[in-house]
């Protein structure tokens, strides 16, 4: 897998120059002398990379906001704006920003390409069906941060002409993608070729990508529990009885290597290289040592050598002196503040978009909702899963012993509760920060204390939702304004961090 992520280095910088897109989310503007015809196989990995992401993104999206709003990280500088519920236009807007330059049109013209394919009588029905998964995996996390997005007529600027597509509610958008995962999953044949080994997550493996797609619908349709229960519950039936991961081998999960700045490297290790603000969270230490968890000592190291200790949310480099009970002029000594461990954000470290710990909590809650069996074993089943996959997944250094998670377990039987279920699923997620604060907007647990640091933007609440992209009030302004009256959005996009999404109901 290495060596082919290393061949692929110099081609994706040649694929980056040939689908370089426009400032806006119409991508029009092509280079008429770029390739205009591109092998799916290389297309489709380089897809992959892309939504994995780069430093860019990481950096803003997922830890200075997600990472920090659900308070798994905490750090001091302002910068870290989801720290301490403040804007910043450039962060909020950032995975927007990219996707729609960098992921969306590429998405749209891989199956473009497949589709005129398959009508031609190719047999590239297994290579449609994955692309069509992998686009789903790409939205919803968009339309999970912002709500009603830019998706049927994204990335068509080229194909269609539309330089200004539409935002369609979050509604349409969750049944549609309902609705591709379902007809993708059908579509996985044993016969048809595979992307082989161009596909870095499941290496062609179609059973592997069923499962996936089935677990996606799982997710998403218990998405659907606060807004649409009826149809929560027909998904998640039905996701069930197709199949989904079994084994901490179906994880969904980009692989990356170490190499130049920006091709193949993780984009999360990348921000590891760059900045050393970051620390595990007050509340997150706590909860594992309240529980006696035996993964603190995995995630976490304390520089100085004492125990482990998390930053508390909402400070800076002035009131966390206040908080510690020094004298404004004494300094902190930062090194008494758990790190998260080095071994799990290198540059080589894996991308995660699915845990299959996920998997088995969501099945627990399925149960306990009515609409599957065995919440017992399928809670235990991700609490193992959940303390073993930084070993099995990321380095073995991180590995958490069969004897402890039997003594866990032993100390903390499952009660039949959503709120259990709930807490282990925002432990589960460290490092999956997007759907930890997803899912944490779903279920409202953990039972997090919000800050409320001076100059905040949300009145000290934690934000339900990243703002837009500013860009696109200059670019498709009459498209967004449009969903900003059907949400009942500000045009202030300072003010809109607060405001519930479609599935997100009170």
């Amino acid at each position: 897998m290495k060596y082919i992520l290393k061949r692929l280095s110099l081609s994706v910088l040649v694929l980056a120059f040939a689908l370089q897109s426009c400032s806006d989310f119409g991508d029009t503007n092509i280079d008429p002398l770029a390739a205009t015809s591109i092998n799916p196989d290389f297309q489709f990995s380089f897809l992959q990379l892309r939504v994995s992401g780069e430093r860019y993104e990481n950096w803003r999206t997922v830890l200075i906001y997600s990472s920090t709003m659900i308070q798994h990280l905490a750090a001091l500088p302002e910068y870290w704006s989801g720290d301490k519920y403040l804007y910043n236009a450039q962060y909020s807007g950032s995975l927007m920003e990219r996707c729609y330059q960098q992921q969306v049109m590429q998405s749209v013209d891989l199956i473009n390409t497949l589709e005129k394919m398959q009508a031609e009588g190719e047999p590239v029905a297994n290579k449609l069906a994955v692309a069509r998964i992998w686009r789903v995996a790409m939205f919803h996390r968009i339309t999970d941060l912002y709500g009603d997005i830019p998706y049927s007529e994204a990335g068509k600027g080229f194909l269609e002409g539309i330089d200004n597509p539409k935002y369609d509610p979050q509604s349409d958008i969750y049944f549609d993608m309902l609705k591709e995962l379902e007809e993708a999953t059908a579509q996985l044949n044993g016969s048809d070729p595979t992307y082989g080994s161009a596909d870095f997550i499941y290496g062609g493996d179609v059973d592997q990508w069923r499962r996936y797609g089935n677990s996606l619908m799982l997710r998403l349709g218990m998405r659907l529990t606060k807004v649409d229960p009826a149809s929560a519950e027909a998904w998640v039936r039905k996701a069930i009885a197709g199949g989904v991961m079994t084994s901490q081998d179906d994880s969904a999960k980009v692989p990356h290597t170490d190499g130049p700045e920006g091709i193949n490297r993780n984009g999360i290790g990348e921000v590891w290289l760059a900045d050393d603000n970051q620390h595990l969270s007050e509340f997150f230490v706590n909860w594992m040592k309240d529980n006696g968890d035996p993964r603190l000592d995995v995630l976490g190291v304390v520089p100085n050598g004492t125990e482990q200790k998390g930053l508390p949310n909402g400070y800076n480099a002035t009131t966390i002196k206040e908080y510690l009970g020094l004298d404004p002029t004494d300094e902190v000594d930062m090194d008494q503040f758990s790190n998260v461990n080095d071994a799990l954000v290198t540059t080589a470290s894996p991308m995660i978009f699915m845990y299959y710990s996920e998997v088995e909590f969501l099945l627990a809650e399925a149960a306990v909702r009515g609409w599957g069996s065995d919440a017992e074993a399928h809670y235990n089943a991700g609490v193992r899963a959940a303390m073993k996959q930084y070993g099995d997944l990321f380095t073995p250094g991180a590995a958490v012993e069969d004897a402890a998670i039997d003594a866990y377990l032993a100390a903390h039987p499952f009660d039949g509760s959503l709120k259990m279920i709930g807490e282990q699923h925002w432990a589960a997620n460290f490092m999956n920060e997007y759907e930890a604060y997803a899912n944490y907007r779903r279920t409202g647990f953990p039972e997090l204390t919000p800050v409320n640091y001076q100059g905040n933007v949300t009145g000290g609440q934690i934000p339900r939702r990243l703002a837009y992209f500013e860009g696109e009030a200059a670019n498709n302004p009459t498209e967004l304004n449009a969903a900003l009256q059907r949400q009942g959005m500000p045009s202030d996009f300072t003010q809109m961090l607060t405001v519930r999404m479609w599935w997100d109901k009170q």
